[in-house]
């Protein structure tokens, strides 16, 4: 396990997750958010984005948390192992209030509300991304190492045996 990637919705622990991995296996790990935004909340322009995610994609070794949909082919073409935490719509709802006001290494900004576009866009995540990520993960899987948990006590155990 040299190229990882771990998605799944907004709020589901991506980046918890990673950084769970990132301390047990030593390798670098990349937070797509912080490749994209900008402290000021604006975000790169797309070429620079891909440029940086194509730069990373290189290297022999990385973890890479986040979805970003546009990118996720090339990633997971060139990863060996994907976690997909496929968690339930009302657990990534929590896990996003839960954040609100912290500080965190992965976004540039501390969120200071769930705001309503964001909220909508990870309501309509299972009808609007899920369906690839699986038909991704299906034309993949034969070659890839492809981990699905259903909840953080799946994560939570897999991580334990690591």
């Amino acid at each position: 396990m040299q190229r990882v990637i771990v998605i799944g919705c907004p709020g589901a622990g991506k980046s918890t997750f990673s950084r769970a991995l990132r301390d047990r296996l030593g390798l670098p790990l990349y937070y797509l958010d912080m490749l994209w935004h900008r402290e000021d909340k604006t975000t790169v322009e797309r070429e620079e984005f891909d440029r940086r995610v194509a730069e990373i994609l290189a290297e022999e070794e990385w973890i890479i948390d986040g979805n970003y949909l546009r990118t996720m082919e090339m990633r997971m073409k060139r990863c060996d192992t994907v976690f997909f935490l496929d968690y339930p719509l009302e657990l990534c709802l929590e896990g996003v209030r839960a954040r609100i006001g912290k500080k965190r290494e992965d976004m540039p900004w501390v969120e200071e509300e769930l705001d309503e576009e964001f909220r909508q866009w990870i309501e309509d995540f299972p009808r609007t991304q899920l369906p690839y990520l699986y038909e991704l993960l299906d034309q993949y899987r034969a070659e890839k190492q492809v981990f699905v948990f259903k909840s953080r006590q799946e994560a939570g155990e897999y991580l334990n045996s690591v």
